[in-house]
Formats: C-alpha cells, sequence, structure tokens
C-alpha cells in the first residue's frame, strides 16, 4: 500500500511537467515573434549584466543598439525623421531669434525715452522768449560769417622800409588753407601787391600750381618817401589764376601803413577777407600769340573782349584794338583792328604779324590798348595791356608759354589795366 500510494504521488508530482512542456510548445509553434521578443529580453539582461561586470565602458554602444532596435520596430520612415527633426531646428532658431529681438528692443526703449525728454527740453527753451531766440540768430549769423572768412584761407606777409633808400620792401612769404577755386578741388593761386591810391606799381607773384597751400618766398620794392607812405595802403590780393577766363579773387588783406611801426621789421599771418576787384570793370580782353623762330615771325591775333567799359552816353561803346610793337621804348611797329559798333563783348578774330630776329624777341613789348571810337572828339582809352621784356603775372606767362611752345599759338585772357599804370610798367626797368 505504501509503494502504490507512493508511486501514485510520484505521477501526480510527475503530470504537471507534461502540461508545462505542452503549454510551451503551442507558444512556441503559434507565435515565434513572441519568443524572439523574449530571447532579446534574456539577451539584454545577460547583456546588462555581462556590461555591468565586465566592460562598463560599452553603455553607449548599448543604448544606441537599443534605439536602433526600437526605431526598427516602428512603422515611420527614415524621411519623416529628417522633416520632423528639420522642424525642431526651425523652432529653435525662430525661439533663438524671438529672444534676441526681445533684447534688442529692450536697449532701444531708454533711448526712445531720452529723446523725447530732449524734445521737451527744447520745446521749453523754445516758449522762453522771442529775445533769446533773436540773439541765438544773431550768434549763428555772427558765427557762419566767421567761418565764411575762414575758408578763405590767410597770408603770411613781411614788411621792412629802408629809411637810407627810401624803399618799402614787401615780402609774400606763403598762405595756407586757401578756398578751392576749381573744378578738382584745388586752385592756382598768386599775388597782387600794390599801394592805394595811385597803383602806379603793381606786382604778382608766380603761380603755384594746384596748391592750396603755397609757398612764395618773393620780395618787392615800392620807392616811396617815408612822409608820403602814412596816407597809403597796402594792398595784398590772392587769386586763382585760370588761362581760359578771368582769374578769380580768393581774397585780400588791406593794411593801412599809417597804422604799422616800420621801425622794425615785421612778419604775420592774417585772414584773407572777401574784396572787389577794381581792374574787372574795365573788361578783360583775349589774345593769341605764335612765334616761329627759324622765320623770325610774331603773330598777334586779337581774338575777343568782355565786359568792356561803358564809355558813350547810351550805355555802351564802339570798341577797337591798338597793337604796338616796341624796344626800348622806341616804337618799332603798329597796327589797329576795326571798330566794332555799339557793343561791350566786341568778337574781333584778327591776326597781326610782326617779324622779330630770334636774337630779339627777349627784348621787345607788345603793348595791347583798347579804344572807344569817337567820331567827333578823341579816342578815349578803355584800358590796357602788356607782354614781353619787363611784364609782370600773366604778361609773363603768356610770353614764356609762348616761347615754350614754338610754331604754336597760345591763347590767354589778360585783364585790362588802367593806361597810367601800364605805361609805369612798361617804362620801369624789370626787376
Amino acid at each position: 500500500m505504501r509503494f502504490v500510494s507512493a508511486r501514485v504521488r510520484a505521477r501526480r508530482a510527475a503530470e504537471p511537467e507534461p502540461e508545462s512542456e505542452e503549454a510551451t510548445e503551442p507558444v512556441h509553434h503559434e507565435h515565434s515573434h513572441s519568443e524572439h521578443h523574449e530571447h532579446e529580453h534574456e539577451h539584454e539582461h545577460e547583456h546588462e549584466h555581462h556590461h555591468t561586470e565586465h566592460h562598463p565602458s560599452h553603455d553607449y554602444n548599448h543604448i544606441k543598439d537599443k534605439f536602433m532596435n526600437e526605431l526598427n520596430h516602428l512603422s515611420i520612415p527614415m524621411w519623416a525623421v529628417g522633416a520632423i527633426v528639420v522642424v525642431v531646428l526651425v523652432l529653435v532658431a525662430c525661439f533663438i531669434f524671438c529672444v534676441f529681438k526681445k533684447c534688442f528692443t529692450k536697449k532701444k526703449k531708454p533711448k526712445k525715452v531720452r529723446e523725447r525728454k530732449a524734445g521737451r527740453r527744447r520745446m521749453a527753451k523754445e516758449g522762453e522768449g522771442e529775445t533769446g531766440e533773436k540773439e541765438g540768430e544773431v550768434k549763428k549769423q555772427g558765427e557762419e560769417e566767421e567761418k565764411e572768412q575762414e575758408k578763405l584761407g590767410k597770408l603770411e606777409y613781411s614788411l621792412d622800409y629802408n629809411f637810407t633808400e627810401s624803399q618799402l620792401i614787401v615780402g609774400i612769404l606763403q598762405a595756407q588753407d586757401l578756398a578751392a577755386m576749381d573744378m578738382g578741388g584745388t586752385s592756382d593761386p598768386y599775388v597782387k601787391v600794390f599801394l592805394l591810391p595811385d597803383k602806379k606799381k603793381k606786382y604778382e607773384t608766380k603761380v603755384q600750381r594746384k596748391n592750396l597751400c603755397p609757398v612764395f618766398n618773393e620780395t618787392f620794392i615800392f620807392k616811396i618817401p617815408y612822409a608820403e607812405l602814412g596816407g597809403k595802403t597796402l594792398v595784398l590780393q590772392v587769386f586763382d589764376f585760370d588761362r581760359f577766363s578771368k582769374h578769380d579773387m580768393i581774397g585780400e588783406i588791406k593794411i593801412p601803413m599809417n597804422s604799422v611801426d616800420l621801425g622794425q621789421p615785421m612778419q604775420q599771418w592774417k585772414d584773407l577777407e572777401s574784396g572787389e576787384k577794381e581792374e574787372e570793370k574795365l573788361g578783360d580782353i583775349c589774345i593769341s600769340l605764335r612765334y616761329v623762330p627759324t622765320a623770325g615771325k610774331l603773330t598777334v591775333n586779337i581774338m575777343e573782349a568782355k565786359n568792356l567799359k561803358k564809355m558813350d552816353v547810351g550805355g555802351l561803346s564802339d570798341p577797337y584794338v591798338k597793337i604796338v610793337l616796341q624796344q626800348n621804348g622806341k616804337r618799332i611797329k603798329k597796327k589797329k583792328t576795326t571798330v566794332k559798333k555799339n557793343t561791350l563783348n566786341p568778337y574781333f578774330n584778327e591776326s597781326f604779324s610782326f617779324d622779330v630776329p630770334f636774337e630779339q624777341i627777349q627784348k621787345v613789348q607788345v603793348v595791347i590798348t583798347v579804344f572807344d571810337y569817337d567820331k567827333l572828339g578823341s579816342n578815349d582809352p578803355i584800358g590796357k595791356t602788356f607782354m614781353g621784356y619787363g611784364a609782370t603775372g600773366v604778361g609773363l606767362r603768356h610770353w614764356s608759354d609762348m616761347l615754350a611752345n614754338p610754331r604754336r599759338p597760345v591763347a590767354q585772357w589778360h585783364t585790362l589795366l588802367p593806361e597810367e599804370e601800364v605805361d609805369a610798367a612798361v617804362k620801369a626797368k624789370p626787376r
């Protein structure tokens, strides 16, 4: 009995094992995928156990493999994942931009507030009274006038008097920050020196090409008794030289001689002031010179004149031009143009030739005089100029340009001067 009961117990104990095998077999046959998951989980547990115990540095590879396995089981394609990543990046960029914009606008707000406050202060100042406004306008006008004067530039000059020789010695040293009169933003300055009121002698420095800070270092001598010097005014005029038009005045300095102590030499800077050229009232004349050295032939072409002085009662003139070639004060030859009726801007374009050997070309003078023709009375001179031996300024430059360009006509505008002034310069010996 005991043996039989023992066999029964053994059979009962053995019966659950076939049931578990039967239960496991259908699962294996029905869904192999679940078994695959179980095996994966078992492997993962084994791997985790293995990594923790033996390879802790391989956690990153394990997480990556796990993430890729999970990703493979998802039904989302790779392009969708890429699109999601792009959208996330765009959102992050927008967030950063918004934060930056907020910070930027916050910085600007205090500036606007300051501007409003400044505007209120201006309004308060404007409402203080009309007298304050008038004073401010006067100050502004005065400052603008001072700025305009500063823009003309300044000139350094020296003065000395030789009592034994009765000579006033004027030195034109240099200029600075002259006003630009040409299109290129420069000027071609030169300085004209003379005494008022007689203006018998006028001197001119050399032209400094394209220079707003020219250095002249030239000296001019006026022979005048010391007793007469007190009633004179020394004028220093700075001009911009222009070959094809009238020369523009940059500025001038007037020095009353009775205000200068000539007991010792003086040297000083002075700002240029705007002035008017009195000699411009007589007009300008355009002359072309041409010299052929091999033939010894000098050709003078009287081209045109403009802005001539009104000589007739009707406000016009009847101008013509007289050309005199002379040497050592003696007239060699003289010629004249036709008369142009009732005009202050005559056009002549008339040429005259003179025989001048090459060895004498540096010794002759060409004197040009513009007359107003009068049927009843004598012909009145309007203005005069000359070129050649003893000439200064424009007359000297024109003559030098002609000699430097043989066989080629060289045209130049000349400003007409009073007849007595030119006559004195023609007779004077060159410096």
